[in-house]
């Protein structure tokens, strides 16, 4: 872990002069549209450069929010600021965007340079400094506008790899004052060559509505894409009827790189005219986690498929739209034929087309029973759809028996597919508790109705679940359970935009309360930490994410094992294997002493803040993990 100090001084020699410089404030209204001259590519600039990342990429809980810059899958690049400035932020972590610099301008924009291996020396020594005073490795600090000015040109670090970042690049952004991203390729750095228009994948078509049918049934289909050139069809001819929402496959790649990139706009044509736009830029970054919205959630947590909507789906409020009165919803009428363009456009205004044909087609009953050795029944919901499958051995399709209350319902099939009879229902007429068909039972376990757009607390037996008023984007069907001492709180692929907070009582008696937490099973097979505040024999925890969670507990102390020490440093590689690793503090001969952390190598080292003085005396080592277990190491240099 021996960091390039001759690389970063030889760099700062160069630009000592402009150190000195005052800071300008910056501009009241910031522009994102300046003059593609004002920002210098932050990575050898005037050479050619490749990107591995590109705004608007779909991440799993965000969009991405700037550019990856590529750097020769080495660190230890010089990172120049892209214009005049100075630094108004600086952060350094193990996670997230690791060490991370901020620079304001005069025309009110921010620059952000992520991952960093290190900052030029100025900078260093005040995070430094300031780590000792506070005795933190993690750190965010916030310089007066004349601490720290920079000339555009300036080194201001070496390109890394830490933080959150799966390997050598440089994470390069662009906000306004109030944390909008923006594209930086709208300033067309000629450094990037892009020439290459999208790919289209996929088209994916679900009806939005009880009545609507895509090829007859109730039902979202896909369809492969065709490919000449730029321009792409579909081979099947599609029938539909009703509300309809269609979903766009679509990467993007750039001139000399195989990785795939986001696809910043597309825009949707209907017998030619525009019925929606998306462009992703102006992100707010409290927002970006509504990419749950834009996307379709379930397929992409099912299938790790990235299917962006083109229509604006209910509680996505991102301000990336352009769409006439049905938000991009088409309403197929029978009979009609209906040309369908999708367009998808980079960064460099590089398209591509996907064309085909919609035709509106009445849905129809046809009867095609087949013989089936025993009846079964199987359901699932959609939107706000109950639909129910069910088969069986008779010549006449049968009724569900839906029980609602007390009340009794007889559901008649909408359609048939094989051998098997569809009935669909609508939750918003009531909740079933059961239904019944050809002495099949089944009960539904739908416990409440969880409307969005406001605060509502919901409990049983088992537990209380507290949505706030922005945690759903739409209506929430809620389904618990406890089986044995695993609750099961909504569904895994239902997206939250803010966390619940939830209170449950184990089933069985905890033995050590300050060891035991809650953990998210997810869909029962992983064990993160969620934590939790006990009260009596409950627990109160917050999550972004619904699915299985369980109370453990974690009695086992971190792992130390020492790596190296001398007179110039310590090293370890720290772990554990339940709750996590919380903090971390090194004492040599009675003296705190900085200890930097890198999670994705396990690994601690010491930087000394007087290199001066070589280290001596007794060293202590304390890890401890979430749940409070601690471990100490013990020694001498």
């Amino acid at each position: 872990m021996k960091l390039n100090k001759n690389l970063l001084a030889t760099a700062i020699l160069a630009i000592t002069s402009a150190w000195g410089a005052q800071a300008q404030a910056p501009a009241a209204n910031p522009s994102a549209t300046a003059d593609a001259n004002y920002f210098l590519f932050p990575i050898k600039p005037g050479e050619r450069n490749y990107l591995s990342g590109t705004m608007g990429e779909i991440r799993s809980n965000h969009f991405h929010g700037g550019l990856d810059i590529k750097t020769e899958q080495r660190t230890g690049l010089p990172v120049h600021a892209a214009a005049d400035g100075y630094v108004s932020r600086v952060k350094q972590s193990s996670y997230g965007y690791g060490n991370i610099v901020y620079i304001t301008h005069p025309n009110g924009l921010v620059t952000t340079y992520a991952h960093l291996q290190e900052y030029y020396k100025p900078l260093a020594d005040f995070m430094l400094q300031k780590q000792y005073e506070k005795q933190v490795f993690d750190l965010e600090l916030f310089p007066e506008p004349g601490q720290f000015p920079v000339k555009r040109g300036d080194v201001i670090g070496l390109s890394g790899n830490t933080g959150g970042s799966g390997g050598p690049h440089l994470h390069f952004e662009i906000r306004d004052k109030e944390d909008r991203l923006y594209n930086p390729l709208k300033y067309k750095f000629k450094e990037v060559i892009d020439t290459t228009p999208p790919d289209i994948y996929s088209l994916g078509i679900s009806p939005l509505n009880i009545h609507a049918r895509v090829n007859n049934e109730f039902s979202r289909e896909e369809y492969r894409t065709k490919q000449v050139g730029t321009n792409y069809s579909i081979s099947d001819t599609i029938y539909a009827n009703g509300l309809i929402g269609l979903e766009l496959q679509t990467i993007d790649r750039l001139d000399g790189a195989a990785n795939k990139n986001g696809t910043q706009e597309v825009t949707l044509l209907v017998n030619g005219e525009q019925l929606y736009n998306h462009y992703i830029d102006k992100v707010p970054f409290e927002l970006s986690r509504q990419v749950s919205q834009h996307i379709n959630y379930n397929q992409y947590k099912m299938r790790g498929r990235t299917f962006q909507k083109a229509f604006v789906d209910y509680g996505n409020d991102l301000p990336l739209y352009k769409a006439r009165e049905r938000d991009g919803r088409i309403v197929v009428q029978s009979d009609s034929v209906y040309k369908i363009q999708l367009v998808a456009r980079d960064s460099y205004n590089n398209t591509s087309t996907l064309t085909f044909i919609i035709k509106g087609q009445r849905p129809t009953f046809t009867k095609t029973v087949a013989a089936v050795k025993k009846p079964a029944i199987d359901y699932e919901i959609v939107g706000n759809v109950l639909k129910i499958s069910a088969t069986d051995t008779s010549s006449t399709p049968q009724n569900i028996e839906l029980y609602v209350g007390k009340q009794a319902l007889m559901l008649v099939p909408s359609y048939m597919k094989n051998s098997t009879s569809v009935s669909l229902y609508d939750l918003r007429a009531g909740l079933p508790d059961s239904m019944r068909f050809c002495g099949l039972s089944t009960d539904f376990n739908l416990q409440q109705m969880v409307p969005p757009a406001k605060d509502f607390l919901f409990t049983n037996r088992n537990m209380k679940v507290l949505f706030d008023k922005e945690t759903l984007y739409d209506t929430l069907y809620l389904q618990t359970r406890l089986d044995g001492d695993v609750y099961t709180i909504g569904d895994y692929f239902t997206p939250l935009h803010k966390a619940i907070k939830v209170t449950i009582t184990p089933p069985t008696q905890v033995k050590d309360k300050s060891k035991a937490a809650v953990y998210f099973l997810g869909t029962g097979r992983g064990r993160g930490y969620t934590g939790g505040k006990w009260e009596g024999n409950s627990i109160t925890f917050t999550t972004k994410n619904m699915g299985k969670f369980k109370v453990m507990e974690d009695s086992k102390e971190p792992y130390i094992r020492l790596v190296s020490k001398n007179r110039n440093g310590i090293s370890f590689k720290i772990s554990d294997d339940l709750s996590g690793i919380n903090s971390f503090n090194a004492w040599v001969d009675g003296k705190w002493i900085l200890m930097k952390y890198e999670h994705k190598t396990a690994t601690i080292w010491s930087e000394k803040l007087d290199n001066s003085t070589p280290l001596s005396g007794e060293v202590i080592l304390k890890v401890k993990d979430n749940a409070g277990n601690e471990a100490t190491y013990t020694s001498r240099i």
